[in-house]
């Protein structure tokens, strides 16, 4: 059987984040599982690296795009096996082989009648780099960016998209399994409930030039998720390559909910105007919270998937995002929430369960696993096999389904049940007595198997950690050609197996330890306790530590537009240097249009606040006066010289 799983290809416009790790791992865990299954996987995750926002953030860099795209798209490649993440094919839009698919694909449609060329008039948000529909907005704005689209009328080409309206409908709705979990079906479903308007596919070259060129008409570049979606099918070698035959029948892509209509819609009606079989599953998780705030890099909350690294492990790590979510469902992440999950479940249950029966077996039974010792063997040891058993069959079926919480529940629930076996048992006692030594034997035994189970189960999730059990028992070699379905069964420890204690595999950590975010968290978020109060002298004074508790940093200002019903409030977009929103109350001392391009000072450690519907990161800093009839008129405090964004204030 084979499998084929993807994640979205990650625009470059950004470095890599919490939420790019957990949809690679997702699929990367998946992978291995079906592996697992003894499947015929290909795994497949990459970079998009066309469109408008690609060109401002090379701009503002100071550099070209190519350029840009090279060194972003090799970040996103270079995290990835820090967390044990191993694709099996890693693509860029840029790459050759693609763009000629994207043309022939385009060509193809085109002669075919499904393309067009017309004038549209509508409201273009800059940041999704696409038209919005007045029902999409919210209050004029763009629900995702908050801002107001631009009003702008030009001829595009247009893909007949909704030509595919009910033929998508229909297989939607004869497909239950097609999109998971159940509420992104039906919410798909209630978009198709309204007319499908065509889908504008290309921009003008007068106003952008980054992107692959029509092949019908240079004067156009491709719109940039007509050209990524197809990433899919390049990345099998489409049409003819052995690998597309092989694997496209059994596509499956995991996205974020913030993709789901160009991944459930677009993507779809194109596969159909390709003449292609739809892909097979669709799977969408939620969003990642940060203080119940959903993580942005414009409000400086970003967690990055290295700081995680150093501060717990990779096994602590990739455990935590799949236990923690539930798949489909926001989540919220926090470093004393990471340390929980580490003490709890892996120091306290699988850490400690592992390094006692290894030292039982090395006391009792000279670092050999036993053999059974038949007659011993009670109902509680029948229970306990049993117990097995259920968890692999729960195990594969919550894998299959995208349930990774429910699954690692489950092997939990067979985790706690070999605690209590231990204790119920006491192989300490039964040392102590030489009529027990047969009983005593035998609970080594079924301690020693139930650990080769879970080094087993573990492996998709916790690599690492997996591999360090498999070694420990003694079956590294006969673990790296395991499959669920030979292995996975009770009995499979050879009596006469040399263990060896080797490395504990998760010590506690200190409930104190926390990440440098989380200490900037802490900062912003608690409240100080009276005898924390900075301690000011009658004259006014503080201490310079007291001070250096302020965040001052360089910020350019790359946005501005003024707050409705607000008239002193603008909503500035900040580079400091992640992208930021400050909401400033300087409307009456200054234009949007003359901000921008400004380098001012900020206070980068605020605790978020919502002013006017807008929550702000930070604060500008600006110099205050009054004129002799008491009228205030405010400066902002600038920098003189040439200095980078995010520099610190001294």
């Amino acid at each position: 059987m084979a499998t084929y799983i993807t994640t979205p290809i990650y625009y470059v416009n950004a470095m890599p984040h919490i939420g790019h790790a957990y949809t690679t791992l997702i699929a990367d865990t998946y992978s291995r599982f079906r592996r697992l299954c003894n499947d015929d996987v290909r795994f497949q995750t990459g970079t998009d690296e066309h469109g408008e926002k690609i060109v401002q953030a090379a701009d503002n860099e100071g550099v070209t795009p190519r350029e840009y795209v090279d060194r972003i798209s090799d970040t996103f490649r270079q995290s990835w096996p820090g967390l044990s993440i191993e694709p099996d094919n890693f693509i860029r839009t840029t790459d050759s082989d693609h763009i000629k698919v994207v043309q022939e694909i385009l060509q193809k449609v085109y002669e075919q009648g499904d393309i067009y060329f017309s004038e549209y008039s509508g409201h273009y948000c800059k940041g999704c780099e696409r038209f919005l529909t007045e029902k999409e907005m919210v209050d004029g704005l763009c629900p995702d960016h908050q801002t107001s689209p631009d009003e702008i009328t030009e001829q595009n080409y247009f893909f007949r998209m909704s030509k595919y309206q009910e033929p998508l409908i229909k297989h939607i709705k004869e497909n239950p399994e097609y999109i998971t979990p159940e509420r992104y079906r039906n919410e798909v479903l209630s978009f198709l409930s309204e007319p499908l308007e065509d889908l504008c596919i290309s921009r003008p070259t007068s106003r952008l030039t980054w992107g692959i060129p029509l092949p019908f008409d240079d004067k156009f570049v491709t719109y940039v998720w007509f050209d990524a979606l197809i990433n899919y099918l390049t990345g099998l070698g489409y049409p003819d390559g052995p690998d597309f035959d092989k694997y496209w029948s059994v596509a499956e892509h995991v996205i974020g909910k913030d993709i789901l209509k160009p991944h459930a819609i677009y993507w779809p009606t194109m596969i159909m105007a390709m003449g292609l079989a739809p892909y097979q599953r669709l799977h969408v998780h939620g969003y990642w919270n940060v203080d119940e705030t959903k993580m942005s890099k414009s409000i400086g909350n970003v967690v990055r998937p290295g700081e995680l690294l150093e501060e717990f492990g990779v096994d602590t790590v990739r455990y935590f995002l799949l236990r923690e979510m539930s798949f489909g469902l926001d989540s919220s992440f926090s470093y004393e929430a990471v340390t929980a999950r580490r003490n709890s479940d892996l120091a306290n249950d699988l850490g400690n369960l592992f390094s006692r029966v290894l030292t039982m077996i090395g006391k009792y039974a000279d670092f050999k696993v036993p053999e059974i010792d038949k007659p011993s063997v009670t109902e509680e040891d029948r229970l306990l096999v049993d117990a097995m058993e259920e968890m692999i069959a729960e195990y594969s079926r919550c894998m299959n389904s995208f349930e990774f919480h429910k699954g690692l529940q489950a092997v939990w629930g067979v985790i706690g049940m070999m605690n209590r076996y231990i204790v119920t048992n006491a192989p300490w006692e039964l040392a102590k007595e030489e009529d027990q030594a047969g009983r005593l034997n035998t609970v080594l035994y079924f301690l020693a198997d139930s650990l080769r189970i879970l080094a087993l189960v573990l492996g998709p999730v916790m690599p690492v950690a997996a591999g360090k059990m498999a070694a420990a028992l003694g079956m590294e070699e006969l673990m790296d050609a395991a499959t669920l379905q030979e292995d996975g069964c009770w009995g499979k420890m050879v009596a006469g197996t040399v263990i060896n204690k080797g490395e504990q595999l998760f010590p506690r950590l200190d409930k104190k330890k926390k990440g440098k975010q989380e200490k900037q968290q802490s900062q912003k978020q608690k409240k100080k306790k009276k005898k924390d109060a900075p301690e000011v002298d009658m004259e006014g004074l503080i201490t310079f530590e007291q001070f250096g508790k302020v965040e001052l940093r360089v910020a350019e200002i790359i946005a501005a537009e003024k707050i409705k019903k607000a008239d002193k409030l603008l909503k500035l977009t900040l580079k400091a240097p992640e992208e930021r929103t400050v909401v400033a109350g300087i409307a009456k001392h200054y234009t949007p249009e003359e901000l921008v391009g400004k380098k001012v000072i900020i206070v980068a450690n605020l605790k978020p606040a919502k002013l006017m519907g807008v929550t702000s990161q930070g604060m500008v800093l600006a110099a205050k006066e009054k004129d002799g009839e008491g009228n205030e008129r405010l400066v902002l405090s600038t920098v003189s010289g040439d200095i980078a964004v995010g520099s610190g204030v001294a």
